[in-house]
């Protein structure tokens, strides 16, 4: 099975240490790897390094390159410009069907929490097995533990009775970050599960679904995979901005036949390390006496349940606060109340009305 890393995220409530030229997945949030890179050893082993390909935007590329400086360029598939996880993930099923049209593949975030990577990597292996006995769409869901209205929601049906470990159900539907009211309702109902968005499938199968539901995609990208073919760089840029700017979720998900998908349901210590509330509570275990998350200098007087944020050439120092972020950068520092942490994208557009886009 093919492993493509999804690698061109910004990462906008992640600010001010992501940013669009150097997003979250490339710095250490957690360990002292950055994220896409603990990602990347996750799979390394099982699959090697020929089968493992990272999905990025041009303007991303040569960072990438330097955390994998090892890695030959073949490995990289480039997307012209940003246009959401559609045309990515449309790109990238055109690109490998040039290549193996009916290996299994996988499309992995490069920004998520993994604590059993042995569990983890197991649902691979189920769901390349699932692909190659039944020719359907796989994608794992992770149990809700909190109703989340940035996530989305995959609703699972009966289990198939000849999988147990792990678990393996029939889909019922998709729903993309609901409401408040309505996740609170899929978390007592027990039947809607957190979409860890690792869609597995074949190129062909993909693109198949791309035909039926997303035609006008559909015929757009067999028009790059004939530019591909010939190395039309520029044709292959030019088609790519005519694509519409659409979620896999919306343009396919949700529009798919229930019956040609099948759900794994993954219990590997999973985390969406999306916000800073999110990742103060994955790293919070691990915190001080007083609840506290630190990373850099810092100094606090009668402070509990924290994040610090910040670096070794500037002291961080507070006196009595509690719940807060406090996320310093050289040149932006973020301030807010954690239970708020989600909001933060809500200022990029005043801080692009005042002028001031070198700090996004």
């Amino acid at each position: 099975m093919n492993v493509v890393i999804l690698s061109g995220g910004v990462g906008t409530r992640l600010w001010p240490l992501g940013r669009k030229h150097n997003p979250k997945q490339f710095f250490p949030m957690i360990s002292k790897q950055p994220l896409v890179k603990e990602t990347y050893q996750r799979f390394l082993k099982t699959y090697g390094k020929q089968h493992i390909f990272f999905s990025v935007t041009a303007d991303l590329l040569t960072p990438l390159r330097k955390i994998f400086p090892g890695v030959p360029r073949k490995q990289f598939i480039v997307e012209p410009s940003r246009r959401d996880t559609a045309p990515a993930m449309g790109f990238v099923a055109a690109y490998l069907a040039l290549i193996d049209p009916d290996e299994p593949m996988v499309f992995v975030p490069s920004d998520h929490f993994v604590g059993d990577p042995a569990s983890f990597l197991s649902c691979f292996k189920a769901g390349e097995k699932l692909i190659r006995e039944t020719g359907k769409m796989v994608d794992i869901g992770i149990a809700a533990t909190f109703p989340s209205t940035v996530l989305g929601y995959t609703k699972i049906g009966a289990p198939v009775a000849a999988w147990e470990k792990p678990a393996v159900y029939h889909f019922a539907g998709h729903t993309e970050k609901p409401d408040a009211q309505t996740a609170l309702r899929y978390l007592a109902d027990g039947h809607y599960l957190w979409h860890g968005n690792y869609y597995m499938w074949t190129p062909a199968k993909f693109l198949s679904a791309f035909e039926r539901y997303a035609p006008k995609t559909y015929a757009t990208l067999l028009l790059i995979m004939e530019a591909l073919k010939k190395n039309r760089v520029r044709d292959v840029n030019k088609l790519y901005e005519t694509l519409e700017k659409v979620s896999f979720d919306y343009a396919i998900t949700e529009k798919i036949n229930q019956s040609d998908v099948l759900i794994i349901k993954g219990d590997f210590g999973w985390s969406d390390v999306g916000a800073w509330d999110t990742l103060f509570d994955r790293l919070q275990p691990s915190g001080d006496a007083f609840g506290n998350v630190i990373k850099g200098q810092v100094i606090h007087i009668d402070t509990k349940n924290c994040l610090f944020f910040g670096h070794d050439k500037k002291l961080l120092a507070t006196v009595g606060l509690e719940n807060m972020a406090i996320i310093d950068t050289p040149d932006a520092l973020l301030i807010c109340p954690l239970d708020r942490a989600q909001e933060v994208k809500k200022l990029f557009p005043e801080i692009e009305k005042r002028g001031l886009k070198k700090h996004l």
